[in-house]
């Protein structure tokens, strides 16, 4: 393994990040700086129809966008990631997740697109100082006190009604192109068939075209640590004093930090104990793999809001739960479709893109595939889009 990706792996976690605040991956100099900028709006209804009184979210942009207000792109992010998928927000800083093809002269390149990426509701990172969201750890401006666990739930066609208000407020008229990673592909296909007339492409990376019953299984198996944990205090955490569940969202990311990943990441690990440790002689010592997640996943926990996981995962289960089924979805879209697997993906594996790909061209969709390779499985979806740099082209150009 390269010392790039080794870095990569060490930084990179859970559904997709988990030991570094979202965005946090390797430092890049001379990239161009980005700003963090906040938009807010008032009287949002949920699609469940549950009220918000004042929304927040994050976003970032690059690029120009045009008269005719049609040259837009649309980055949505992955479960434990933020806006900031280019560029770099403090000179010398980390460069933004997806920075490898979005740029000047980079695949996704903002010398003729307007590329916007959001921060989504319920975001895990909701006390990274660079993420802005409304959940359950934001204020209820009616009670003085965080929502916690009787804000509403959101599914992922709220993520795009919110990111939609932004769009308009941007004078975005019409998107050439959406694409994200792992649950910023639920979100890309979300707006292709909620919102058909207003999309030209979909991108969606490492992701599925159904939430279907093994994973709404294993979302579950995910965030059962957290309601397992006695300071969560069924959410009810917040108040001074009170000590987060930081054992159960450990414990959460996890499984979902080693599900990210390959066997082919894994055998760094070998079978070797952690250092001065003895699992042949003491049940308590650990193996290097298990101090590794143990440690990573810990980190990340620190940084995390254990309540937005919950909605997250939610979120998640939701998927594109308005339609009666995939079919009838995809049936609407009228977009170009570019389908990115990674071939050792654990968390959405290949099948899941193949069966997509299937359902868009049995609805006479224009659609192809361009899988990953390599060791990281699931995270190629983000260390490894350099792969697919032509396909991306070429897609873009037609």
């Amino acid at each position: 393994m390269t010392t790039r990706r080794l870095l990569l792996s060490a930084a990179l976690a859970g559904p997709l990040a988990a030991a570094l605040p979202a965005g946090a991956q390797t430092a890049a100099p001379a990239l161009p700086l980005v700003e963090k900028r906040e938009f807010r709006f008032e009287n949002y209804t949920t699609r469940a129809g549950a009220p918000i009184s004042v929304v927040r979210t994050g976003y970032q942009t690059a690029g120009r966008l045009n008269a005719a207000g049609d040259n837009a792109v649309l980055i949505t992010h992955f479960f434990s990631g933020n806006s900031h998928a280019f560029g770099q927000i403090q000179p010398g800083g980390p460069a933004g997740w997806w920075d490898a093809i979005i740029g000047p002269g980079k695949p996704i390149d903002t010398d003729r697109f307007f590329v916007i990426a959001a921060d989504s509701l319920v975001n895990l990172n909701a006390a990274d100082q660079y993420t802005v969201t409304t959940g359950p750890a934001s204020v209820n401006p009616s009670t003085g006190r965080p929502w916690a666990m009787t804000f509403p739930v959101v599914s992922i066609r709220d993520f795009v009604e919110v990111q939609k208000r932004l769009l308009e407020h941007l004078g975005v008229r019409r998107l050439a192109l959406v694409a994200g990673p792992s649950m910023g592909s639920l979100q890309a296909i979300e707006w292709a068939v909620a919102y058909p007339e207003m999309v030209e492409r979909v991108m969606p990376a490492i992701g599925t075209g159904e939430m279907d019953a093994w994973m709404l299984g294993w979302l579950d198996l995910w965030a059962a640590p957290i309601r397992m944990d006695p300071n969560w205090r069924n959410g009810d955490y917040y108040a001074q004093g009170r000590e987060p569940p930081l054992r159960g969202l450990t414990e959460a990311l996890k499984l979902v930090t080693l599900q990210s990943r390959d066997r082919g990441w894994a055998s760094q690990f070998g079978r070797r104990p952690a250092e001065g440790q003895d699992p042949a002689r003491r049940i308590q010592d650990r193996f290097a793999i298990e101090q590794w997640v143990e440690s990573t996943a810990a980190a990340r926990a620190r940084l995390s809001d254990a309540n937005s996981f919950l909605y997250l995962t939610r979120a998640n289960q939701l998927f594109l739960n308005e339609y009666p089924s995939s079919e009838a979805a995809l049936a609407r879209s009228k977009a170009r479709w570019l389908v990115v697997p990674s071939r050792g993906d654990r968390v959405f594996p290949i099948e899941y893109s193949e069966e997509l790909v299937k359902l868009l061209r049995q609805a006479n969709k224009p659609v192809s595939m361009a899988p990953l390779s390599g060791d990281l499985g699931h995270l190629e979806g983000v260390t490894g889009m350099t792969q697919v740099e032509e396909p991306i082209r070429s897609f873009l150009a037609q």
